[in-house]
C-alpha cells in the first residue's frame, strides 16, 4: 500500500467548551491543531483538514480544508468521506485520520494502524487502548480508512447511518492496540477542565 494521506477531523461542534473551533484553542504556546499536525504529518504523504464553515479561519495553516458532503452534522464519518474523496481525486489508497483535540495521539500511529490492518486482513483499522473497566477503549476517530469503501460510505451515510463503529464493523475492522503509559494518549480536550489537565500534562512532558 502506498502511504496513506493524513486527515486531520475538525469539524466538530465543541458543545461543552461553548462553541467554536477546539483545534484553535492554545495549549503550551500554540494551538491543539498545530499539535496534531506535528504529530501526524511526519507520518503521511500529505495532510490536510476536514472542517465546515468558513476556511479562512484555518489560512494559517497552509493545509487544505475539507468540507463535508453529507447536509446537517453527520459526525465524524462524514470527515472520513471528505478525506476518502479527497484522497481519490489524488490517486491515494487511503487515508489516516486524527481528531484536532487530541494532542498527544501515538507517534506511532500511522505505522501500527496499516500493521494491525495487514495482520488481520481487512482494510479498515481503528486505534483502542487497554480500559480496566470494560477492557478495550475504542477511538474510531483515529483510523485507517480506504479509498475502495468510500461509496459504501456515502451510501451508509445518505441512508443515515451516523455511528462509526457499527460501519467499521460491519466491514471486520482491524484494531491497533496501543499501550497507556500513565494516561491515554488519545486523551481529548472536550471541556475548560481538559484543557487544564492537557496543559499539566504537556508540562511533564517537556
Amino acid at each position: 500500500m502506498m502511504q496513506p494521506l493524513g486527515v486531520i477531523l475538525a469539524g466538530g461542534q465543541a458543545t461543552r467548551m461553548g462553541g467554536g473551533d477546539k483545534g484553535l484553542l492554545t495549549l503550551g504556546g500554540q494551538t491543539l491543531l498545530q499539535h496534531v499536525i506535528d504529530r501526524l504529518e511526519p507520518q503521511v504523504a500529505d495532510l490536510a483538514i476536514n472542517a465546515n464553515g468558513d476556511p479562512a479561519r484555518f489560512a494559517p495553516f497552509g493545509l487544505p480544508v475539507l468540507a463535508d458532503s453529507v447536509d446537517g452534522f453527520a459526525g465524524p464519518l462524514a470527515g472520513v468521506l471528505a478525506g476518502l474523496d479527497w484522497a481519490a481525486a489524488q490517486g491515494a489508497d487511503a487515508i489516516v485520520t486524527a481528531a484536532a483535540d487530541t494532542p498527544f495521539f501515538p507517534p506511532d500511529l500511522v505505522p501500527r494502524l496499516l500493521l494491525a490492518a495487514e495482520q488481520a486482513g481487512s482494510e479498515i483499522a481503528l486505534s483502542a487502548t487497554p480500559d480496566p473497566e470494560r477492557g478495550l477503549s475504542r477511538h474510531p476517530t483515529f483510523g485507517l480508512w480506504p479509498v475502495a469503501l468510500r461509496e459504501d460510505l456515502r451510501a451508509a451515510l445518505t441512508g443515515g447511518l451516523r455511528k462509526v463503529v457499527l460501519w467499521t464493523d460491519a466491514h471486520g475492522a482491524a484494531t491497533a492496540l496501543f499501550p497507556v503509559d500513565g494516561f491515554d494518549p488519545f486523551f481529548n480536550v472536550n471541556t475548560p477542565e481538559d484543557l487544564d489537565r492537557a496543559t499539566a500534562l504537556l508540562g511533564a512532558a517537556t
